[in-house]
């Protein structure tokens, strides 16, 4: 195989979850009495962990705002008054496949550990990773912290590693790690905007990532 580890990125790839992300951005800032962000600028900042979206979404408010905001957004978010997100069609057979061909499956997000947690106990797909890294836990994308620290541990070389995501975020992880990436334009992020950021190809549906990954093996000791 020509990869031993794939590292996929949660919102946006595997999970459908804009609306949820965007729907507790917008909560949060109702409750604070601040300016509402419209829909296009909330999902912008899906990909980056949360201190770093509501800095760069709410670049005028002060740091105690910022803290106040990110907190209204956890309580919406690890509440039930919004609807849940829900997995793209595909994704749990893509995993389970993936899985059984001995692939080691990671994910890196710039969800919480907490938020993480909540999702994988909630689809009970916890027990297909071999590794989890969030944006609470070391630097937030496009920093590559989160998948070095995911290639130590499963102890796996960046050109082994493929990373699938999408938005900008992920494929500049990936390349500033060294290793290859796989855009999803069904996500956050267009095609072309992926690819600027350094992904191999794009991919409009979930599965057509086995069909990639199979076309890519050919020929590969």
């Amino acid at each position: 195989m020509k990869y031993d580890l794939i590292t996929f990125d949660w919102d946006g790839t595997l999970m459908n979850s804009e609306g949820r992300i965007v729907a507790c951005l917008q909560a949060a800032a109702r409750d604070l009495g601040h300016e509402v962000p419209h829909h296009d600028q909330a999902k912008e900042i899906i990909g980056l962990g949360l201190s770093e979206a509501i800095a760069r979404l709410f670049n005028e408010l002060d740091s105690g705002q910022l803290q106040a905001l990110a907190q209204r957004y956890r309580f919406h978010f690890m509440g039930d008054d919004l609807a849940h997100s829900v997995l793209f069609e595909g994704a749990e057979s893509l995993l389970k496949i993936l899985a059984e061909r001995e692939f080691l499956l990671a994910v890196a997000t710039g969800k919480s550990r907490r938020g993480l947690q909540k999702e994988l106990d909630r689809t009970g797909l916890g027990n297909l990773f071999h590794a989890t890294r969030c944006a609470d836990e070391t630097f937030s994308k496009p920093h590559p912290q989160m998948l070095l620290d995911i290639m130590d541990r499963l102890g796996v070389e960046s050109r082994r590693t493929l990373v699938i995501g999408d938005t900008e975020y992920d494929m500049q992880m990936a390349v500033n790690a060294g290793a290859d990436a796989l855009g999803v334009s069904y996500g956050v992020h267009d095609s072309q905007r992926l690819l600027d950021s350094g992904a191999l190809f794009c991919i409009d549906h979930v599965s057509e990532i086995d069909v990639w990954l199979q076309n890519e093996n050919k020929g590969v000791a």
